[in-house]
C-alpha cells in the first residue's frame, strides 16, 4: 500500500523492464506519485528523471528495482539511505543463477535487514493492488484485474500472470498477487500472515516450486486456513531420499507425501493442476463453503448427469434423493421458469447441502433465457448453500452466465463439464470438514522431563561428532522420562541368559545386540515364542551363528495380545522432523502406506492418523504415545532417526506398549 513509488532503472526504451514497470504503474492509474530514475536523469515519457533515490527529495515507500544484477547491490544500498521500506527487485542473476548469484542475493539481504526493509525477488515479476485507494500494477505485465476477493502468490511469475489473465476470463476478482521470485526475504509465510488480517482477502492461491520454511507453514497456514481457504498448487513432485528405515517404514520417505501430510494438517486445499485452482477458486471466491456433502442436482440432460453423479462419488459427495426421489432431478424439454423453480425448491430441502445446475443445449438462442433462469434459481436458493453452474453452450453464453448476478448471492461459478463442478464442490467439502474440527493442542512436556531427556542425550553425545545409536537403556530411559511405557527387558551376556529367562517367565523374545546394528528384525536378530529353556537355548546358539559381532543379548517377556504398529520419526533435509504412524495389515492384505505430518501433532491430528485401527484396541492409548513422540520432537533438535517397533496396542483401556525401540541422534 505505498503512497509513493520509484522506478530504478526507468526507461523510454520498448521492451525493457524499467520501462514496462513504469508504463504499468501509470496506465494502472496508480494514485500516488511515481517517481523515474535512471543515472542519465532524462527525463523519460515526459516525467522528470532523478539520478538517485536519494535526489528525489521526496518520501518514497516502494522502489522497484530493474538494473542489471551487478548494480542491484548499490541500488538497494541508496534506497535505504533515502528511507525507502520495500524494494521489489525483478533483476536475475542471484540464487538462481549459481554460487555467485547465491553470494550476490546473501548480500542484498544483510543490507535489507540492516535498514529494515523488506525485499520481495530477486527474480521477480513484481507486486499488484486492486484497491481503488491505491491502483497499484508494480509488475512487468499489463495487467488489468478487477477488484475481488481473491490474493495470489506464484514462485513463477509467467505462470502467475497466465493463472490471473484466465481469472479475468472467469469473472474472479483479485485483491492482491505478488510474484516472490526467489523469495530471498519476504516469503509465502509472510504473505500468508499478511492476508489473514487483510479484510478484502476471502481466499488465498498458491503456486508453489519448494517451500522455504515448511515448520513454520505448518503453524502458519492452519491459523489462516480457519479463516480463510488456501488453495494450492505444488509442482515438482519428485521422490526424495528421506526414511525411517526403508521398507520397514512402509516408505515414508517420499518429500510429496510429506507435502501432502503438511498441507491436509494445515488445511489446505490441494490441486493437481491450475486448471483445478481456479475451479476451486471460482467456487470460494463466490459462494459460501458447503455444510456438507449432499448436492441436489437439476439438469435437462441425461449423460451430463452420469458424469457428474461419477465424478460427485469419487469426490467424497453424496446425491440423497429430493423431490420425489429424483436426483438428479431430469428436467427433460423444461422451460426456464421450471429451471428456477426446480433449483429453489432441491435447495430448500434439508437434506441437500447444495445445488448443482446443469444445462446443455447445442441451440444457443435459448440459452439466454435459461442462463437468466439459474440465475434467478440459485439466487432463491438458501444464502448458506452453494450454487454451482454446469453450462455446456457456447463459452460467449457460458460466460454470460458466470456474469450474472444471482441477487444477494452475487456472481454464479460456472463450469464447462459436469467433472470440473464436481471436483470443486468435493474440495469445498473436505475443507469444510477439516475447519468444522477443533483445533487440538500438541502435547508439550513438562520441565523436569525435558531436564531428564537432556541429561541422557548430552551425556551420550558429549565429545561426539558422529551420529550416534543409542544404546538400549539410553533410549528407554527417554521414552520413560517421556512416559511412553516400555517392556521390561534385561540385557545379558549368552552365558547368562538361562537365569535371565528363569526371572523373566516365558514366552519370550529375544534379541542380539551388537554395534551399528539399528534395524534388528531386517538382520534376523530377532526370536519370538521362545517357551522353555530349551528354546532358549537353541536361540542363543542361532543369534550367536547369525550375527558374529553379537556383544549381549536381550531378554523380553513377550507380549502375544494386541496388534503391532510402527511409530517413527526421521529427518527430511527439507521439511525436518516427519512422523509416521503405521498399523500392521492383516494376513494376506495389502500393506497400509503411513501416515506422516509434521511435528507438533495434536489429539485430532494423532486421531486421524490411525485410519485401520480395529476396533476394541486401546485407541486413546496409541494416540497419547503419538503425541508423546511429537513432544519428544520438540525436545530433541539432535534428532535423526526413531524408531518404535513394534508397539504392542492391547485390548480397550490396557494400553500400548513399546517392545522395541531405536534412537539416532546427531550434533550436526
Amino acid at each position: 500500500q505505498p503512497r509513493a513509488v520509484a522506478v530504478v532503472g526507468a526507461s523510454a526504451r520498448d521492451g525493457s523492464l524499467g520501462g514496462a514497470l513504469l508504463a504499468h504503474l501509470f496506465d494502472g492509474g496508480f494514485t500516488g506519485p511515481v517517481y523515474a530514475v535512471h543515472p542519465s536523469a532524462t527525463p523519460i515519457r515526459g516525467q522528470t528523471a532523478y539520478a538517485t533515490v536519494r535526489a528525489i527529495g521526496q518520501p518514497v515507500d516502494l522502489a522497484l528495482i530493474a538494473v542489471p544484477a551487478a548494480a542491484v547491490e548499490a541500488a538497494v544500498a541508496d534506497c535505504a539511505a533515502a528511507g525507502v521500506r520495500g524494494v521489489v527487485v525483478v533483476s536475475a542473476g542471484f540464487a538462481e543463477a549459481g554460487a555467485a548469484g547465491r553470494e550476490r542475493q546473501q548480500r542484498l539481504v544483510e543490507t535489507v535487514r540492516a535498514a529494515g526493509m523488506r525485499l520481495v525477488g530477486p527474480n521477480c515479476f513484481g507486486v499488484l493492488n486492486s484497491d481503488a485507494a491505491f491502483s497499484l500494477n508494480a509488475t512487468i505485465a499489463p495487467l488489468r484485474v478487477a477488484p475481488g476477493p481473491v490474493a495470489m502468490l506464484s514462485q513463477s511469475g509467467a505462470l502467475g500472470f497466465s493463472v490471473l489473465a484466465r481469472c479475468a476470463r472467469l469473472g474472479i476478482g483479485l485483491s492482491s498477487f505478488v510474484s516472490v521470485g526467489n523469495k530471498a526475504d519476504v516469503s509465502g509465510n509472510d504473505l500468508l500472515a499478511y492476508w489473514n488480517e487483510d479484510a478484502r482477502t476471502r481466499v488465498v492461491l498458491l503456486y508453489l516450486e519448494s517451500f522455504g520454511n515448511p515448520r513454520k507453514f505448518a503453524r502458519v497456514a492452519p491459523e489462516v486456513s480457519r479463516r480463510v481457504p488456501i488453495v494450492v498448487v505444488k509442482a515438482a513432485r519428485s521422490v526424495a531420499g528421506t526414511r525411517v528405515a526403508g521398507e520397514h517404514s512402509a516408505a515414508l520417505a517420499n518429500l510429496d507425501i510429506a507435502v501432502d501430510a503438511l498441507l491436509a494438517q494445515a488445511g489446505v486445499i490441494r490441486t493437481d493442476t491450475i486448471a483445478e485452482l481456479l475451479e476451486v477458486a471460482s467456487l470460494l471466491a463466490s459462494q459460501p463453503i458447503p455444510p456438507g456433502t449432499r448436492v441436489g442436482v437439476v439438469t435437462n440432460a441425461g449423460g451430463p448427469a452420469v458424469l457428474f453423479a461419477d465424478a460427485a462419488e469419487a469426490a467424497g459427495l453424496t446425491l440423497p434423493s429430493a423431490i420425489a426421489g429424483d436426483n438428479p432431478l431430469d428436467l427433460f424439454a423444461a422451460q426456464p421458469d421450471d429451471y428456477a423453480a426446480a433449483m429453489s425448491a432441491i435447495g430448500a430441502r434439508p437434506a441437500i447441502d447444495a445445488v448443482v445446475a446443469i444445462y446443455a443445449t447445442p441451440l444457443p438462442a435459448e440459452a439466454a433465457a435459461f442462463a437468466a433462469a439459474i440465475a434467478r434459481g440459485a439466487a432463491a436458493a438458501p444464502a448458506a448453500k452453494p450454487v454451482l453452474a454446469v453450462f455446456m453452450t457456447t463459452e460467449e453464453h457460458a460466460e454470460r452466465l458466470s456474469a450474472l448476478h444471482a441477487g444477494a448471492r452475487g456472481r454464479l461459478p460456472v463450469y464447462e463439464f459436469p467433472e470440473s463442478a464436481a471436483r470443486a464442490l468435493g474440495a469445498a467439502a473436505r475443507y469444510a470438514q477439516w475447519r468444522a474440527r477443533p483445533a487440538g493442542a500438541a502435547l508439550e512436556l513438562d520441565a523436569f522431563a525435558r531436564q531428564a531427556v537432556r541429561a541422557v542425550v548430552d551425556r551420550v553425545l558429549s565429545g561426539s561428532a558422529a551420529a550416534v545409536v543409542l544404546a538400549a537403556a539410553d533410549v528407554t530411559a527417554i521414552l520413560g522420562a517421556a512416559g511412553i511405557t516400555v517392556a521390561m527387558a534385561e540385557r545379558v551376556a549368552p552365558r547368562d541368559v538361562a537365569a535371565a529367562a528363569e526371572r523373566l517367565g516365558y514366552p519370550l523374545a529375544m534379541k542380539a545386540v551388537a554395534s551399528g546394528l539399528v534395524h534388528r528384525r531386517e538382520a534376523g536378530a530377532v526370536l519370538l515364542g521362545l517357551a522353555d529353556a530349551a528354546a532358549v537355548e537353541d536361540a542363543v546358539a542361532v543369534l550367536c551363528r547369525r550375527i558374529p559381532a553379537l556383544t549381549a543379548l536381550e531378554l523380553q517377556r513377550q507380549i502375544a495380545d494386541g496388534v503391532e504398529v510402527l511409530v517413527g520419526v526421521t529427518t527430511d533435509p527439507t521439511f525436518g522432523p516427519l512422523l509416521a504412524c503405521r498399523i500392521d495389515a492383516p494376513a494376506g492384505a495389502a500393506p497400509r502406506r503411513a501416515a506422516v505430518p509434521l511435528p507438533p501433532v495434536s489429539e485430532i491430528d494423532a486421531a486421524a492418523m490411525l485410519d485401520g485401527l480395529p476396533p476394541g484396541l486401546d485407541r486413546q492409548a496409541l494416540i497419547d504415545v503419538i503425541r508423546r513422540v511429537s513432544a519428544l520432537v520438540d525436545v530433541l533438535p539432535e534428532l535423526q532417526e526413531l524408531v518404535l517397533e513394534p508397539i504392542k496396542v492391547l485390548p480397550e483401556g490396557s494400553g500400548a506398549v513399546v517392545v522395541g525401540a531405536s534412537l539416532r541422534l546427531a550434533r550436526d
